[in-house]
């Protein structure tokens, strides 16, 4: 088949929009994601929400959308009951709905409007996401670089044989994971872009300098973009900074809202970094960003003015 690309779309549009949030649009339109599925349980149970959280971020301006498959995993799947077909079939489906909704719109605006064909980006999280303990933020899962292929391996194959563009490798804690997902999506012949959680303004989630990590990746052709994701935005200015100082390739970043998660209670709290999201949005530009959307607690509303701000430049 053929895939849509990151560079295809990078070229069109200069700066690419990537969309938001996707469990907490879902939780208000009254998903209740309180389980250690989070929102793979939609996939399972109201799969429609999901297609109409992705048709709001196009319609916003997103030039690509990531699959409501962050923590759709076969272990996590049969975990909570289902066969391991049936788990096959749910991780499938993510990329078939947004496959759909990217049609759908396209045929209906997208099209005419000339924007750029939006990528299908699956969503592969971390090991630490399947744990449902917030291990994802400190990256000390205690299991082999083999336990991670395993786990990772047909997830992603499933993933790719449905559809998707490139994979949204994201939310990884540690430079060890990030390797794994590399070096699977090459012997895939297959595409990615690589997100770390980070804790600071030069450190990923585990401690590892974030400038580390974009040497190490730098070699991989198949990496076709790293960056940060489901971290503080007042962080990412000075990370894009030590990527852009040890890589050549496109840097994308997807922070939150700029409040603090609770992996204990799984509850956010505080308030959003001072400033406006487009605020941010146009600092991480100026840094350097090339790809620039939101994670949790963002909206369709905060990609709108992100699109604005890109279609300016």
């Amino acid at each position: 088949m053929k895939r849509n690309t990151l560079e295809e779309v990078l070229k069109q549009t200069g700066i690419m929009v990537a969309d938001g949030a996707m469990a907490t649009e879902l939780e208000r339109m009254g998903c209740d994601l309180n389980d250690s599925l989070w929102s793979a349980k939609v996939l399972a149970e109201q799969p429609e929400l999901i297609g109409k959280v992705h048709r709001s971020y196009f319609e916003a301006g997103a030039d690509c959308g990531i699959t409501a498959s962050y923590q759709a995993t076969i272990d996590g799947f049969c975990k909570r009951g289902y066969t391991e077909a049936e788990a096959e079939e749910l991780i499938r489906r993510s990329v078939d709905i947004m496959v759909k909704e990217r049609e759908d719109w396209w045929q209906a605006e997208g099209k005419d409007a000339g924007r750029a064909y939006p990528l299908v980006c699956a969503s592969v999280g971390p090991y630490g996401a399947y744990l449902a303990d917030g291990s994802e933020y400190r990256g000390n899962y205690g299991v082999s670089k083999e336990d991670l292929r395993k786990f990772h391996k047909r997830r992603m194959e499933l993933l790719w044989d449905a559809g998707a563009d490139l994979f949204a490798v994201e939310t990884i804690p540690c430079l060890e994971e990030a390797i794994v997902a590399a070096e699977l999506t090459q012997e895939m012949n297959a595409a990615c872009w690589i997100s770390f959680s980070c804790k600071n303004e030069t450190e990923i989630s585990d401690g590892t300098k974030i400038a580390d990590c974009a040497k190490a990746l730098e070699a991989f052709e198949c990496v076709k973009a790293i960056g940060i994701n489901c971290t503080a935005p007042h962080f990412v200015a000075s990370l894009i900074k030590e990527i852009k100082n040890n890589s050549t390739k496109p840097i994308i970043v997807y922070p939150n809202s700029g409040e603090e998660y609770d992996p204990v209670t799984k509850t956010w709290h505080g308030n959003k970094d001072g400033k406006c999201y487009c605020d941010f949005a146009a600092e991480w530009i100026a840094a350097g960003a090339k790809i620039v959307g939101g994670c949790c607690r963002t909206t369709p509303d905060n990609i709108r003015e992100v699109a604005e701000l890109a279609r300016k430049k």
